[in-house]
């Protein structure tokens, strides 16, 4: 929750709610050359809510979660985690551009499990999933070590923890990826189509443990996927995305049984009967 002294992190517009999102893009613009990837982009995710983007690709979708873990900066805009500024401060009553020292404290509430795993090939799956709370949460081994025991044994690794990435299939490597996105303690979990690079016989024991941590944990969560089913099970609220915005959102029941936009049943019907 937000700390009290976060109560100036207000534009000075209208009040807030009393329920601050764990998430608020306001106006948020990300362009590569002449490619706008988000297009002035506003969106709040609500503090435990689980929040599906689906659309066709190159419509921004990861871009949302990139700026969120600061790896893309935005162009414009305003980003804000946890209550707190990601890219700015208040200075004086003004919003300026955040240091890099406050922009890792913010990013800290936020952990991202990728599509392509991203692994340290040089470690086994405990060291991968202990060195970033020893380094970034100044955990000493032995604590790094014996949580990282119980998140790989909760995806279902107890016996892999000695094991290098060449050794695991990718469902287990992505399974250590998630587990070590848990090991920083974030607020929101990011996932960006975390079975895409999958065989499709691996694809369920990822799914499996996604949707346990969706259904036992109150972590907000956004999640990009081709997976309609999966989006269908989980989500709170499902984001249809094209060229750079939300051109429609509905809890999930509702967007893919009875989608309003031509844009969004054109693609539903392209990805369903794929």
């Amino acid at each position: 929750m937000s700390e009290p002294d976060v109560e100036e992190t207000g534009t000075g517009a209208s009040p807030r709610p009393e329920a601050e999102p764990m998430v608020r893009m306001e106006q948020v613009t990300k362009a590569f050359g002449d490619f706008v990837c988000l297009d002035r982009l506003d969106l709040d995710v609500k503090t435990g809510e689980k929040v599906v983007i689906i659309g066709p690709s190159g419509s921004g979708k990861t871009t949302i979660l990139r700026v969120l873990m600061t790896l893309e900066r935005p162009d414009s805009g305003v980003v804000e985690v946890a209550g707190g500024y990601l890219y700015h401060q208040l200075r004086d009553g003004q919003l300026v551009k955040g240091s890099e020292k406050h922009l890792r404290a913010v990013r800290r509430n936020v952990s991202m499990v990728f599509q392509h795993f991203n692994l340290f090939p040089h470690m086994t799956a405990l060291r991968n999933v202990s060195i970033g709370p020893m380094k970034a949460l100044g955990r000493s081994k032995e604590q790094a070590d014996e949580r990282s025991r119980e998140l790989l044994g909760m995806v279902g690794l107890d016996d892999k923890v000695h094991q290098y990435p060449a050794q695991l299939s990718g469902g287990q490597k992505q399974r250590v990826a998630i587990a070590r996105a848990l090991a920083m303690e974030p607020k929101v979990m990011l996932f960006d189509e975390i079975t895409s690079a999958l065989d499709p016989e691996l694809v369920g024991e990822v799914l499996n443990v996604v949707r346990q941590l969706a259904h036992t944990t109150d972590m907000t969560m956004l999640l990009v996927t081709h997976e309609m089913g999966f989006a269908r099970e989980i989500a709170d609220r499902v984001l249809m995305f094209a060229g750079g915005r939300i051109i429609e959102q509905a809890p999930p029941e509702e967007i893919f049984t009875e989608p309003k936009t031509e844009r969004t049943k054109a693609f539903l019907k392209a990805v369903l009967h794929h």
